[in-house]
């Protein structure tokens, strides 16, 4: 197999850190792109008509986002970061709305770093933080215990959203009013899985 990923995407981290905690790394190559939704590079849009990674080729084809990736490699190697039954769909509810955290966050990153100066929208900027924002408020006041136990996808993906909001928009000041996500968060990143995978600014 092989994963179509660049090292500072969140969407191909939370793959990549998957992949390390269920062992998966000696079958599968990573190849490094790099591109923008302006100049695809070497984004794998033959993979991908949409041009956008993480993509895993397999022997049976493509499949992306990230979710079905996950989804798949689990199943692959047997592993337990999704539940079944009725608490699957918290699960994945959980797990959505940690994605749409990332989202808005790299909709932000992308409206200044891709559009000049004198046509960014700052409103929208900021209707995109507040999205970001309300999110991260649910998750402090309601699904905390869905963070704690054993490793789950949600708390990878968390791991991962946090760890860009501190590298793309630190300024932002995420932990303000979050005690325990922030407290969370501080015990996840020491994960041997996340520290081989924490992006460097390029």
């Amino acid at each position: 197999m092989r994963l179509y990923h660049s090292p500072t995407t969140p969407f191909g981290r939370k793959v990549m850190v998957l992949i390390l905690e269920l062992g998966l790394q000696d079958r599968i190559d990573i190849a490094d792109v790099m591109g923008t939704p302006l100049a695809p590079g070497t984004l794998p849009v033959d993979q991908n008509p949409l041009g956008k990674i993480p993509a895993l080729q397999t022997e049976d084809g493509v499949i992306y986002d990230s979710r079905v990736i996950c989804r798949y490699l689990n199943d692959l190697a047997g592993g337990a970061m999704y539940p079944g039954g009725a608490a699957q769909w918290k699960t994945l509810t959980l797990e959505a709305t940690i994605d749409g955290i990332l989202e808005a966050a790299l909709a932000m990153v992308y409206e200044v770093r891709l559009r000049p100066a004198d046509k960014q929208f700052p409103e929208w900027i900021e209707a995109q933080w507040l999205k970001a924002a309300r999110a991260l408020d649910v998750i402090e006041a309601d699904w905390m215990d869905h963070l704690s136990g054993p490793l789950t996808m949600p708390q990878i993906a968390m791991g991962c959203a946090l760890d860009y909001l501190d590298f793309r928009l630190d300024a932002r000041g995420w932990r303000d009013g979050r005690p325990k996500l922030a407290a969370w968060a501080a015990e996840f990143a020491d994960r041997p899985a996340m520290l081989a995978t924490k992006p460097v600014a390029v």
